[in-house]
């Protein structure tokens, strides 16, 4: 790499902007996380309970996963797409789309 590539990669307007997403999408994601451990908090003790999990919560806990996945596959480079609110939020149904490389 010569010196003038160096240069033109430190000051490239798109990787700074990145950075700032990625910033940002690791502060939401140590939230997601949080949320993540009290859906499945909630549903051990709804099925130690009731012998069955709640199918809303079931629910909300796929597409939360899935949420995380796609901040993760930002934040690592494999995608370029922003997740969450800057795209619909994941349906709860794991599609093909959704799990393979872009």
């Amino acid at each position: 790499m010569t010196e003038e590539t160096f240069k033109q990669n430190i000051v490239a307007r798109s990787t700074w902007k990145r950075g700032i997403y990625m910033v940002l999408f690791a502060l939401i994601y140590n939230v997601a996380e949080m949320v993540m451990i009290a859906v499945a908090l909630f549903q051990f003790a709804t099925k130690l309970l009731t012998g069955t999990t709640n199918p809303r919560v079931l629910e909300f806990g796929q597409s939360l996963s899935l949420f995380i996945y796609r901040v993760w596959r930002f934040m690592t480079f494999n995608s370029e797409s922003l997740p969450f609110p800057f795209a619909p939020w994941p349906d709860g149904s794991a599609t093909n789309q959704d799990l393979k490389n872009p």
